[in-house]
């Protein structure tokens, strides 16, 4: 088992979100957002190595990885900034020395087709010129590691090629030697075989395994590699990366740790709010449901699965919100069951007697079906819309239809019935809640005791999280005949039936009080 072979065991992870992460279809990271995220993935995050740009690629990137540099030096990381540099002698060098750099990672060629067809050069040449970018680089005090660019192909198509490129330069002080599955092909099995015949082959070699996630297996084959012996992972903030990207800084640390018993630096309190910081310098998003780091993954939606945390955590694992400074919450809607609902309301501080508590349930269910989810911040709404509601409701909205235009009234088309009768009417006015006031009001003359009190204050509160369907509360303060005011609420996903709402509840509370 891979527990037995690696417990213990220290894994140091790279991150490269800034390097290979804006390979991302439209990712382009500012020099300020790079260097807050440098900051962030080395000081917060605690990752052991991180590679922040290409050598060569402007001015601008020089510059982000000059004040990179620079932060680093002042506070002790400067050893774990690295660049990815190509084999040109002294170009890749330089550009990373006038940065203030001293890592390079060398791109050459894993690959004899890449060598043979790309650079249309024989492996002997390649290798000449590769050692002649590594001395130049130790001569300027530049620590070399080296990338053995598609090695997972490589490996797979000529063997003797990568055995010997790797014999030649392993006396040329290299650091690392890293290896990429650049294509993303490899399968656990091929990567346990591979990274397997490398270790045994060259064991006082350190390497380095670069997955990515073409076939969704980045996780499974980094598990792998460490099963191999392999002590160094690349990985990505939010699985960022050029086509399906790389492996999920995420997954992988949580993975390692739990399954594998590995030792890693990762600080997990941080990977939340770091994810959420590549989302909004990278403008891609992750999943509701991705692990780890999803708005839904600690989310429990089932009533039974709410029913038995509460009476025994029956559905917590070791995969805890607590670990990385999240809340498990529980989904209200139209599966929720009592437990989801008294979660929510310990959570809120509000008590409700075992009658209101079902009501509300109702409601929220009823909701449910209309809305995909209702949240807890919806709760207090729903709360006061349903305490506030009478049994006995002469006036009870069947149906409404509005139309409006930029220029012009609105027209609002009501159905409701009265004492039992149906009305239909229709209205125009200055919007579509003045619209259904006329109709309204229509609808009332018929009725001599039913009387419409007059509006004096109009709110409308739509609960935080800026969602476009969230559930909206109309709040109107009326005068009423005896001097007094009174004020109702309404609720729904459309702020103008909320009014609605509230305004019948007004006509009908007037009548019992």
């Amino acid at each position: 088992m891979p527990t037995n072979q690696t417990s213990n065991r220290k894994i140091t992870l790279m991150d490269t979100t800034l390097r290979d992460g804006e390979q991302t279809q439209g990712v382009s990271f500012a020099p300020a957002e790079k260097l807050s995220l440098a900051q962030a993935l080395l000081g917060r995050l605690k990752v052991d190595r991180i590679e922040v740009a290409s050598a060569g690629v402007s001015e601008g990137e020089q510059d982000a990885v000059r004040k990179i540099n620079a932060w680093a030096s002042e506070n002790g990381y400067l050893e774990q900034v690295e660049v990815l540099g190509f084999v040109d002698h002294t170009r890749s060098v330089d550009w990373i020395v006038g940065a203030g750099g001293k890592v390079i990672n060398l791109l050459a060629k894993g690959s004899e087709k890449h060598c043979l067809t790309q650079l249309r050069q024989q492996p002997e040449q390649h290798i000449v010129r590769i050692k002649q970018t590594v001395d130049y680089a130790r001569e300027q005090g530049v620590a070399v590691n080296v990338y053995l660019e598609d090695w997972s192909n490589g490996y797979a198509d000529s063997r003797d090629y990568v055995y010997n490129l790797v014999e030649e330069l392993r006396d040329c002080d290299i650091g690392h030697f890293m290896l990429p599955d650049t294509l993303g092909v490899m399968s656990p099995s091929e990567v346990s075989t591979a990274l397997k015949d490398m270790t045994t082959r060259f064991p006082n070699l350190a390497f380095d395994f670069h997955p990515h996630n073409d076939y969704g297996l980045a996780t499974a084959n980094v598990m792998a590699a460490v099963d191999a012996g392999i002590d160094s992972i690349h990985c990505t903030v939010n699985c960022l990366g050029e086509r399906a990207g790389n492996a999920s800084l995420a997954e992988v640390s949580v993975v390692l740790r739990d399954k594998m018993n590995v030792e890693l630096s990762i600080d997990e309190k941080h990977i939340v709010d770091i994810s959420q910081m590549v989302e909004s310098f990278s403008g891609k998003f992750v999943a509701g449901n991705a692990p780890i780091l999803g708005t839904d993954v600690f989310t429990q939606t089932a009533g039974i699965h709410a029913d038995g945390d509460k009476k025994g955590n029956l559905y917590v694992t070791k995969l805890s919100p607590e670990r990385f400074a999240r809340t498990r919450k529980y989904a209200l809607g139209k599966l929720a069951g009592k437990a989801s609902l008294e979660n929510n309301l310990d959570e809120l501080g509000i008590n409700l007697s075992v009658e209101d508590q079902q009501k509300v349930l109702i409601k929220v269910i009823e909701l449910g079906d209309s809305k995909q989810t209702v949240t807890a911040d919806d709760l207090p709404f729903i709360i006061a819309d349903v305490l506030e509601s009478r049994d006995n409701q002469r006036v009870v909205l069947i149906d409404s239809t509005t139309s409006s235009r930029l220029s012009g009234d609105s027209e609002t088309v009501i159905t409701l019935t009265v004492d039992g009768n149906e009305h239909t009417e229709s209205g125009n006015g200055n919007g579509a809640y003045d619209a259904f006031v006329h109709a309204l009001d229509e609808i009332l003359s018929h009725y001599p005791d039913l009387n419409r009190p007059k509006l004096v204050d109009y709110q409308v509160h739509i609960p935080k999280g800026g969602k476009t369907n969230a559930l909206t509360e109309a709040s109107i303060t009326w005068q009423l005949d005896n001097n007094r005011k009174m004020t109702t609420r309404g609720v729904h996903s459309n702020q103008v039936v909320a009014a609605m709402y509230a305004t019948l509840r007004a006509i009908n509370s007037n009548l019992t009080t």
